[in-house]
């Protein structure tokens, strides 16, 4: 079995648990300022599927990928903690505001600027959208064939892979030619933890933009250990198109944000009548607890 090239998408996230009163923007946009980030969780479970892959197949590099503000390069150095072979930061304030068509579309344009890649890895969805969109408009921007809903790799050849995908009603296996793209689902295994050893290695891995301008020890270390250097690429490193970017490439627009506080302010005893129940559930959907 020849080494693979394997592209993980990731994805620094708002921490859901923790959501405040300020965590939208007046135009319908993350307010990523006020949030605390965490690392995707099905992005993870994807990362631990490639590190597996790696495990099985001598030679086989990781590469994650993420597109997001400065500080999203956390989770790179995460990755690489945990086992990744290389990062590639997308960032650019152009980049700001980018709905899934967007996203897509950046991403797609950083994947294209790699030597070759054999498979294409993402979580199912992020939970900052739960949108399960991204993944599959890759496949689809890239010509590439996509398995969704992967819990498990059985098998891979040089030119075929055979995977479990978990579905509502249980589970399917498929088979599809590489490349390919694989959203992997939570139920999968989760992530390895961080190695010391690692962390010792990557700990000073900076994108130039992290770098300022009286950290002369990075700089120097930089130097004589290239491999430190995180990639940062914006617009123009990948000949992005201004149009399909950010807000302006983004047609998906958030009409208005409410903010729901379920409160435990009185209980109510129900009979099994038929009134009691309609009575109950219209008043859940009053008060936008369902529907």
């Amino acid at each position: 079995m020849r080494p693979l090239k394997i592209v993980v998408l990731i994805k620094q996230v708002p921490d859901t648990r923790n959501v405040g009163p300020d965590a939208m923007k007046p135009d319908g946009t993350v307010n990523r300022g006020k949030l605390d980030t965490v690392f995707n969780p099905d992005d993870l479970h994807a990362l631990e599927l490639a590190l597996n892959l790696k495990d099985r197949i001598p030679g086989t590099e990781v590469t994650v990928m993420t597109m997001g503000p400065r500080r999203a390069a956390d989770i790179i150095r995460d990755s690489l903690y945990r086992g990744a072979d290389h990062g590639i930061m997308i960032s650019d304030k152009r980049f700001g505001g980018a709905d899934t068509l967007a996203t897509s579309y950046t991403l797609v344009r950083a994947i294209q600027k790699l030597p070759s890649y054999d498979i294409i890895m993402g979580g199912r969805q992020a939970i900052d959208g739960d949108t399960a969109q991204v993944g599959p408009q890759c496949a689809e921007k890239l010509g590439v064939p996509q398995v969704t809903y992967v819990e498990g790799i059985i098998s891979i050849t040089d030119d075929e892979v055979v995977a479990k995908r978990r579905l509502s009603k249980g589970v399917e296996t498929v088979s599809s030619p590489l490349p390919c793209l694989i959203t992997v689902h939570g139920a999968s295994p989760a992530c390895r933890s961080k190695v010391a050893k690692r962390i010792m290695q990557y700990k000073y891995a900076r994108t130039n933009s992290e770098i300022r301008p009286n950290d002369g020890f990075i700089k120097e270390l930089h130097s004589k250990r290239p491999y430190l250097t995180i990639p940062e690429w914006g617009v123009e490193d990948i000949d992005a198109d201004e149009t399909k970017i950010g807000l302006s490439g983004s047609p998906t627009k958030v009409k208005s944000v409410e903010s729901i506080v379920l409160t435990a302010n009185e209980a109510k005893v129900l009979s099994d009548s038929d009134l009691d129940i309609e009575t109950m559930i219209k008043e859940l959907i009053d008060h936008h607890i369902i529907g």
